[in-house]
């Protein structure tokens, strides 16, 4: 297996070649599912901008399909404590109960690559629960993306100790849902991505941010700036926090 990781991120590397030269960003879209005719929005972006799509929406599957027929990254977008629902990990819960509703999500959402959290603040925070979860994505060969919804947060720390392919949210697009705020954030994210080399961004399939992000992210190569895939992310990365989240590659 370990074997198997390291030709793994040998290839994207190699991939990678004079793209390195520049800063690299990324896109998620979260909360996908619930809305075809908006979601199939995302598809009118770059192609690597990735799409998270959550279990208990009533288009998962199908969008999730369409994605993957498109060449799309896809991501599970699994509810966590304080969120609700079938499929969400709760801290109380056994741990066969967490597999179970894993193991229900992800037959929900169909060809995902990894997974992320939908909030959380609660559940990330429990160790023991995050340890079961990136074990279990480790058997999967599924990376994980720590959306960091509380600064409270162990899941990318526990990710690191097993060395599991992840990745942490650097920017949220969209905690101000106008085009403004948005396209501030967006700017916060290239110069952020300048400063320590690369920025995940995260954002939802709210009209202004699909209309910024449209109008944006076809600008970034004039800038210097290199849209990449999640995954091409972590091998540039390779598993080190960045500095807001931990110290000297070290998640807190």
């Amino acid at each position: 297996m370990r074997r198997a990781r390291l030709l793994f991120g040998l290839c994207l590397a190699a991939l990678l070649g004079q793209a390195q030269a520049r800063p690299l960003l990324s896109v998620v879209i979260d909360d996908l599912g619930q809305n075809l005719a908006r979601d199939r929005q995302v598809f009118e972006l770059p192609a690597a901008v990735a799409l998270a799509i959550m279990p208990d929406t009533p288009h998962a599957a199908e969008l999730a399909r369409e994605a993957h027929q498109r060449g799309r990254t896809l991501i599970l977008h699994l509810p966590m404590d304080p969120a609700g629902g079938p499929y969400a990990w709760r801290p109380d819960l056994p741990h066969t109960e967490l597999a179970r509703r894993l193991d229900a999500a992800l037959a929900a959402v169909p060809y995902v690559q990894g997974v992320n959290n939908h909030e959380g603040s609660r559940m990330t925070a429990d160790r023991a629960g995050m340890d079961l979860l990136m074990g279990t994505l480790q058997e999967r060969h599924l990376f994980f993306l720590d959306s960091r919804t509380s600064a409270a947060t162990v899941a990318a720390a526990e990710a690191q100790k097993r060395g599991l392919a992840s990745l942490s949210r650097d920017v949220f697009l969209d905690d101000q849902p106008d085009e403004d705020s948005i396209a501030r954030q967006l700017q916060s994210g290239v110069a952020l991505a300048r400063k320590q080399g690369s920025a995940l961004l995260i954002g939802h399939p709210r009209p202004a941010t699909l209309r910024v992000l449209l109008r944006e992210l076809p600008k970034l190569k004039a800038a210097g700036i290199e849209l990449v895939k999640p995954d091409l992310l972590i091998a540039e990365r390779g598993n080190r926090a960045m500095a807001a989240h931990g110290k000297d590659g070290v998640y807190r």
